[in-house]
């Protein structure tokens, strides 16, 4: 079946088999963007859902397959969005659901799904649910949220913020009480142990299935299932809450997509993943991103084909999503003491990049430096994964940072369309955040116009990438396995399917490295690059310091 798939994209069929079109999504581009931040359609200083659509060809262009969306519920904005007070309402700075609706038609018309984020871990502490809670324990609605009568002895454990948050239970002097927030004060935890939290979320889902959205990223999913009454720092995990919630998708709506923000360990992806219980269909591989960085900073693939062996084990419709940056700060907190030092080293070497105690709080342009040859090398990798590849907007053209402001919102800066005021982002004087406007990633140097125009530019190289990642189906589906290329520098992954050879080789090191690959049949084989058209032997393959290598094989 795998290779019928796969001819069949070869071939570019207008309409790929029925075993395709039900796991689409291991082979799709998905690009993360926050409305806000995108576009302004009417000069208030903050993006919205016409200057999204207005942006759509681009996306389309690029080779976008599906769109997900940052939170554009109400929310008092102190986390910058996923601090929920309305679940089934639109920010009316952002539009309307005629707009909305708008959106997600034209989106349909160029063949792009959408995915929205869905918070359901905690809302704001100004949410009516959270105030009728506090207000009023004898309403049923007190126990949507998780409270404690005496101060937990581990009250100041488990922050997911730490060095920002100093506790994780705060008392509610209306309540009596101490209430739960495993993140910001202000974003009280709901209580998925109460079965009415569990049917309202499923309600919430519903409702936004029902307007046209193909999906969630489900965030903080083990936050979620966790019950931290027992233990805040290691909650028991409750999968049959997750169980629910995805079944209830799965039956009412199928084609549906659920990717979940799950930042385990390799032993407890299975537990999360759709299989003999109804789950998720997709997850960001946070662990292998760790274990990417640590590779990145050491020059050593070892530590990112460790990663990729531990995470192989998944269910067959089950899709890993791959990433160099997201919109949160790099997260490695999984990597060992040393590993981390000789990260923060390289990429986040001031106190002011660094974030939580366990992370760089940069895009990843500015993190590799002036370095192009080491960002295209990162990007040729990501799109060579053995799943499906994630974009956050601007990575694209290699944004930078603005690292005055506050936390997370350092990578969270408007886009950067062309050279006038405001990067084309928004006519206003004052726009919703500020841009990155002073040296080497300032928008009057990094933005969509130029790199457009500029054939060596990073945007049109990435373009090349997204292309040619198309035309190799067989990395989201085919088996796959990491091949020995006599140099610990060079990462070396086959794609095979009957008989054929996907090769694909990438240099961690700034120096050339001469090697061959051990195919494991003791045959000499003929490679073609599939980037330059050239040819040559396995037995004799030279890459350039941080040099790459796409290649189909034949016997020689």
């Amino acid at each position: 079946m795998i290779s019928m798939i796969i001819t069949a994209f070869s071939c570019r069929q207008k309409e790929p088999p029925q075993a395709a079109v039900n796991t689409w999504y291991k082979n799709a581009l998905i690009y993360n963007l926050d409305v806000k931040t995108f576009k302004d359609s009417d000069g208030d200083g903050r993006g919205d859902f016409k200057g999204l659509i207005s942006k759509l060809d681009y996306l389309k262009e690029l080779g976008v397959d599906m769109i997900w969306l940052a939170p554009f519920q109400p929310s008092p904005g102190e986390d910058d969005g996923y601090d929920v007070t309305d679940y089934i309402n639109i920010d009316p700075r952002l539009g309307n659901f005629t707009d909305f609706q708008n959106f997600l038609n034209e989106a349909k018309k160029r063949h792009i799904k959408v995915i929205m984020d869905m918070i359901l871990n905690h809302t704001s502490i100004q949410h009516p649910w959270y105030i009728e809670a506090s207000h009023h324990p004898s309403s049923p609605k007190h126990n949507w949220y998780v409270w404690s009568t005496n101060r937990p002895s581990d009250w100041n454990e488990g922050m997911g913020f730490p060095g920002v948050e100093k506790e994780t239970w705060r008392y509610d002097s209306s309540a009596h009480a101490y209430y739960f927030h495993r993140f910001y004060h202000f974003e009280p935890d709901l209580n998925f142990q109460n079965p009415q939290v569990i049917a309202e979320a499923e309600k919430t889902m519903g409702f936004w299935l029902d307007k046209g959205i193909d999906g969630f990223r489900l965030d903080a999913v083990p936050f979620i299932i966790g019950d931290p009454r027992k233990s805040t720092k290691k909650p028991e995990h409750d999968y049959s809450i997750l169980h629910k919630l995805a079944g209830y998708v799965k039956v009412h709506y199928p084609s549906a997509i659920l990717l979940g923000e799950a930042n385990i360990t390799a032993d407890e992806d299975k537990k999360y993943f759709e299989g003999k219980d109804y789950g998720l269909q997709m997850m960001f591989n946070f662990y292998a991103n760790q274990h990417l960085f640590s590779s990145l900073a050491s020059g050593d693939e070892r530590s990112l084909q460790k990663a990729l062996d531990e995470t192989r084990p998944k269910p067959a419709k089950a899709q890993w999503v791959y990433f160099l940056r997201n919109h949160d700060e790099v997260d490695l907190g999984r990597l060992s003491k040393n590993a981390r030092e000789q990260i923060n080293k390289q990429f986040g070497p001031d106190s002011s990049m660094q974030l939580y105690q366990r992370g760089i709080r940069r895009r990843l342009a500015p993190m590799l430096g002036d370095n192009m040859e080491r960002l295209r090398m990162a990007y040729s990798l990501l799109f060579s994964l053995p799943g499906t590849p994630m974009l956050r907007y601007g990575e694209e053209i290699g944004m930078g940072d603005n690292l005055a402001l506050p936390e997370r919102i350092a990578v969270r800066t408007p886009m950067q369309w062309d050279t006038s005021a405001n990067a084309g982002f928004s006519t206003a004087l004052s726009p919703v955040r500020d841009m990155v406007r002073r040296g080497q990633y300032k928008y009057r140097i990094v933005n969509v116009q130029k790199e457009e125009s500029t054939p060596g530019s990073l945007l049109n190289f990435i373009k090349k990438l997204i292309t040619l990642h198309k035309q190799c189906p067989e990395i989201g589906y085919a088996n796959w396995n990491i091949i020995k290329a006599g140099s610990d520098h060079v990462f070396a992954i086959r794609y095979e399917v009957n008989g054929k050879q996907l090769i694909i080789m990438h240099n961690f090191s700034s120096q050339p490295q001469n090697v061959k690959i051990d195919l494991g049949d003791k045959k000499r084989y003929l490679l073609t690059d599939l980037m330059t058209n050239q040819s040559f032997s396995s037995e004799n393959i030279s890459l350039s310091g941080y040099g790459y290598k796409w290649c189909r094989s034949t016997n020689d």
